[in-house]
């Protein structure tokens, strides 16, 4: 006679488990999927339907026509002028970014040189800092050399990306065979052929995810460009929707009146806010699933 092995109890512990990462799954999404729609939702309804309605009852195309006609009428279209400013500074840091973070990993993790060990230390030291903490010092840094209020001010801090060099050092560290980059130089390859011709067409999935990163980090950045940048003219949107946000109604009632913004039209300017990096994203996401298994396996 068999008997069933002892200390399991078949298929009780296999469906409670389903059953609890399902309901946590579930308020996980609940969670981040509401807010979402419902700010999706706002931009097509009036400021009055967005009070009295239903949340979750779209609203029509004349009203989101109006909205849309609202925010960029704001200030004779700093909304245009916002989002131009964000990608010009997002684009900029991001050229800067990969012409500096790729040959730096790429340097640390392949090459021998005096301090290397300390300099990939301080690169994970500078990771650890919060960006917060060093607008001051870059604030006085830049006042000094007369680029406050120059596009500059944003761009060159926002190219500092020791987050990048650490990816690329990773990267170049464990998938890229030494014996493939030791025959390029059998064959007569100098250092800079080396990694022009061999090494970084092999990195091009960290280099997709680098540049991702970096995007996404100048797009988001409010607290820089909003110290360095004293006129409204040069804000990027993030820093321009704090106009917005000030000239509502609903949060500054002293703002009623000609320039006055309405809810449904905040709601708007979020939503085109974070499209440039939805869309980047939808574009990107091969070279970033591929950039992020990178590495999961040593030579």
């Amino acid at each position: 006679m068999t008997t069933a092995p002892s200390g399991r109890r078949p298929g009780v512990s296999g469906w409670s488990g389903r059953a609890i990462a399902g309901v946590v799954l579930t308020i996980f999404v609940l969670f981040f999927l509401i807010p979402i729609v419902w700010l999706l939702l706002a931009t097509t309804k009036s400021a009055r339907g967005l009070v009295v309605d239903d949340p979750f009852e779209p609203g029509g195309f004349g009203d989101l026509a109006a909205n849309w006609h609202q925010l960029f009428a704001f200030q004779d279209g700093a909304v245009t002028a916002w989002v131009a400013n964000s990608a010009l500074y997002a684009v900029g840091a991001l050229v800067i970014t990969l012409i500096a973070s790729i040959p730096a990993g790429y340097a640390v993790a392949l090459t021998r040189f005096r301090f290397r060990r300390t300099l990939l230390v301080l690169t994970l030291v500078v990771m650890l800092i919060p960006n917060t903490a060093l607008v001051l010092p870059i604030f006085l840094e830049l006042n000094s050399v007369g680029l406050i209020g120059s596009p500059l001010s944003v761009i060159l801090p926002m190219s500092f990306f020791p987050f990048g060099v650490y990816l690329t050092y990773i990267y170049f560290s464990t998938s890229i065979p030494r014996d493939l980059l030791a025959a390029a130089r059998i064959d007569g390859c100098t250092e800079l052929q080396v990694f022009t011709r061999v090494a970084l067409p092999l990195a091009a999935p960290i280099v997709a995810l680098v540049a991702f990163f970096s995007f996404v980090q100048s797009w988001n950045n409010f607290f820089l460009p909003f110290v360095m940048l004293p006129s409204s003219d040069g804000y990027p949107v993030q820093v321009g929707l704090t106009s917005l946000l000030a000239s509502t109604p609903a949060f500054n009632p002293s703002s009623a009146g000609m320039q006055s913004v309405q809810l449904p039209t905040l709601a708007l300017a979020t939503v085109i806010s974070v499209l440039p990096v939805l869309i980047v994203f939808l574009f990107a996401q091969r070279f970033l699933v591929a950039g992020l298994t990178a590495g999961g396996t040593k030579e």
